[in-house]
């Protein structure tokens, strides 16, 4: 297999990402990112009826793929072949799929390969009796209480489409402990299982508002200053039926914003009963012009407020693109 050299801080570190969903594909990505030689390992039936077209999945990005009959005694000599003194084996598992069993693999005797194997179950250790239990993103969300403060004020609750948990608690996560694993395996020689579970994740993710929900300082979702029951942390629709999206939390920059915006003797936004009124008159407001019209106007304002994009113009502002995770290219 021809070799590439690959530049950053996880050069020299191969990946064998056994092709998946969202979770897997997405931490491959963020490795590939930073250096590491990511090879997929696709059913050797879908190669060959892919072929050479070039792939269209950003996840795909900085992998090359290869075909495997796993199921055969000759598919799996070739996959155990794939595997240099580095490597990174990454399994992804089907929705309801079982984990691996968990255990630390021992210090390799001098000159054999030091493996670190992920196992990515759904719902974490601790839950061996849903473990089997077929779901996905919004299911595992649900169940780390996440889901349930997510949402407008006296509505149903509303995933973040699948980020939270595939990608965020899931993905980035797993990413996160394979940098852990090789840190470890510089320090001890030995390797490691990832055990990964999106349930964990974005539960930990939401730590900033476990002791706002424990202590009562957060309230039911869509009553609070983030989760769209402050007026000057929201989105609004303007007179094209095009939105911009609003974070003004900071005294300094709100009045700059209303100053802009032509808006006098306002509630005050410190007070909570005030909320709904101010907010019909920021609707009012913003439904009075088109949402050029008001980029125009906010060109002088020092905080960040950027038009909220639509469905399938997804390539950022100009200012991002071609830098950062916005990138234009063909996967390997």
């Amino acid at each position: 297999m021809e070799h590439v050299t690959r530049k950053g801080p996880l050069a020299g570190v191969r990946v064998l990402e056994l092709a998946g969903l969202a979770p897997g594909p997405f931490a491959g990505m963020m490795l590939a990112d930073h250096g590491a030689e990511v090879l997929r390992v696709e059913r050797a039936s879908v190669v060959a009826r892919a072929g050479d077209r070039p792939r269209p999945d950003v996840m795909d990005r900085g992998k090359r793929t290869v075909g495997l009959d796993l199921k055969s005694p000759e598919g799996v000599a070739a996959f155990k072949e794939l595997g240099p003194s580095r490597r990174r084996g990454r399994r992804g598992l089907p929705a309801g799929g079982r984990r691996a069993p968990r255990h630390r693999s021992r210090r390799p005797a001098r000159g054999q390969p030091a493996p670190d194997l992920r196992a990515d179950d759904r719902l974490g250790p601790g839950r061996p009796a849903r473990a089997p239990t077929a779901g996905h993103d919004i299911d595992y969300i649900a169940v780390s209480g996440v889901l349930s403060m997510l949402g407008r004020e006296g509505e149903r609750p509303t995933p973040p489409i699948n980020i939270l948990g595939d990608f965020a608690g899931g993905g980035l996560m797993l990413a996160y402990g394979v940098l852990l694993a090789l840190i470890e395996r510089e320090r001890t020689g030995e390797g490691r299982v990832i055990d990964a579970a999106m349930v964990d994740g974005a539960a930990t993710l939401f730590a900033m508002f476990h002791h706002g929900v424990q202590t009562g300082g957060w309230g039911p979702r869509g009553t609070n200053l983030l989760d769209t029951g402050a007026p000057m942390y929201d989105t609004y629709e303007t007179a094209d039926g095009r939105y911009v999206a609003v974070g003004a939390l900071e005294p300094q920059f709100w009045a700059e914003m209303t100053t802009l915006m032509g808006l006098e003797d306002l509630p005050d936004r410190d007070d909570r009963s005030q909320w709904p009124a101010l907010r019909e008159r920021l609707a009012e407001a913003f439904r009075s012009r088109t949402r050029a019209e008001w980029e125009a106007v906010f060109r002088r304002l020092r905080r960040l407020r950027l038009p909220r994009a639509r469905r399938g113009r997804g390539r950022g502002p100009p200012a991002q693109q071609g830098q950062g995770p916005v990138r234009r290219g063909r996967a390997g």
